[in-house]
């Protein structure tokens, strides 16, 4: 038996199923990261925690797992790859921790893959741009200067 302390499921919103994202283009920020050790103990990864700022989905949150340290150099490759086009769409190309690139808006090309454990679908992220660029991750402007993890992100100025 566990103690509730004294909970009222009248006082919360019940927790609803989400279907994934359709696949498309949204603007988005990296709410959060975390270097995190494989399942199998040999490397790490870094999780990027995507939310969705605009539109209709606004609020809805995506991930990025990039196996930065990995047995296989081509795993290590395709990650830094992906991390190198997450630097440039948010315009801070040598971060020295995952938090510099928080909450700078940036477009993420989210599409569907089947599960192989249980054949749903779920969000892959297929792709990172500069906010309202041409599709191709380039240099966009850094965030002001105190627009650490402690100020007001500048998508909500």
């Amino acid at each position: 038996m566990a103690s509730l302390n004294n909970f009222d499921a009248n006082q919360v919103d019940p927790s609803v199923a989400l279907d994934p994202l359709p696949a498309g283009k949204y603007i988005a920020v990296v709410s959060e990261s975390e270097l995190k050790p494989t399942k199998a103990g040999g490397g790490k990864y870094l999780q990027l925690t995507f939310q969705i700022i605009e539109g209709e989905h606004k609020g809805r949150l995506v991930w990025a797992r990039l196996n930065l340290e990995n047995k296989s150099e081509m795993t290590v490759k395709i990650a830094r790859g992906e991390l190198s086009a997450v630097c440039r769409a948010v315009g801070v190309m040598q971060p020295r921790d995952s938090v510099e690139l928080h909450n700078v808006p940036l477009e993420i090309n989210v599409g569907l893959k089947k599960r192989d454990d249980n054949g749903e679908f779920t969000n892959v992220i297929k792709g990172y741009a500069k906010k309202g660029g041409n599709g191709a991750a380039g240099t966009a402007p850094r965030p002001a200067a105190g627009a650490g993890p402690g100020s007001t992100p500048p998508w909500k100025r």
